[in-house]
């Protein structure tokens, strides 16, 4: 006889960018052990990487995640963690005007997405008839490991990412079809404004934010904005618990 398989429940969750709804299981076990064991590696590559893996694991609906940007990314793990274990999480901030430790209770529920002021589309112009066409971030980033263990020029690697599509007049070429050699060589090439522009729209890039308002000890007002998975959690000890 065939042990019982346990119903759990499902979540209908909007993904952001696709401004649609997809079903959602909750983490298991096995997602929970796969967290553990890459918070204990306390590789950021191995965490960043099982983060992925375990949203993917969770959708029942169709849908490929390494076409997500990583705001999306980012946005279900939280919403999917609220479900599965706690909707609130608790961050320590050291103050650094009086030096002093302040927890906070964060309710992941109640964190939004904000997009940017202006929407450029990713078509930023080099001439009136050239251009490149920027992607935000792709969640594929979380199992880039050449590009999370970089120390220094991450924009720069960041930018070779992110570009989808460089055209001139009616010629589109497409920059997955060409080595990565080329498209930085394109880049060096280009003029500091356009360059410029182009950092600028991934500077500009939709993000999680949660705004914590409190006064310290010195009876100033003071404001933590939370942008990032980095920022709800401290890989060392928050993940899970």
């Amino acid at each position: 006889m065939s042990l019982p398989k346990i119903d759990y429940p499902i979540y209908n969750i909007v993904v952001p960018s696709l401004k649609k709804n997809y079903k959602f299981r909750p983490f298991l076990v096995k997602e929970e052990k796969m967290l553990l064991m890459a918070k204990e590696s306390k590789n950021i590559t191995d965490i960043f990487s099982s983060i992925k893996q375990v949203v993917n694991n969770c959708i029942i609906d169709k849908l490929d995640v390494d076409k997500l940007p990583l705001y999306d990314l980012e946005f279900l793990f939280l919403k999917l963690r609220a479900y599965s274990i706690d909707n609130n999480i608790k961050i320590t901030y050291e103050d650094f005007e009086d030096k002093k430790s302040y927890e906070f209770s964060v309710d992941l529920n109640e964190v939004q997405i904000v997009y940017p002021d202006t929407d450029t589309k990713g078509n930023i112009k080099i001439t009136e008839k050239a251009g490149i066409v920027m992607r935000y971030p792709p969640a594929t980033l979380y199992d880039d490991n050449e590009f999370l263990a970089l120390e220094k020029d991450q924009m720069f690697e960041l930018i070779v990412r992110c570009i989808d599509k460089i055209y001139e007049g009616d010629t589109v070429y497409n920059v997955n079809e060409y080595k990565k050699e080329e498209i930085v060589e394109f880049l060096e090439n280009l003029d500091i404004k356009t360059f410029e522009a182009v950092q600028m729209f991934l500077i500009n890039t939709p993000k999680l934010q949660y705004i914590i308002k409190y006064k310290n000890s010195l009876g100033n007002d003071r404001t933590i904005t939370l942008e990032s998975l980095n920022d709800f959690f401290t890989w060392r000890w928050a993940m899970i618990t």
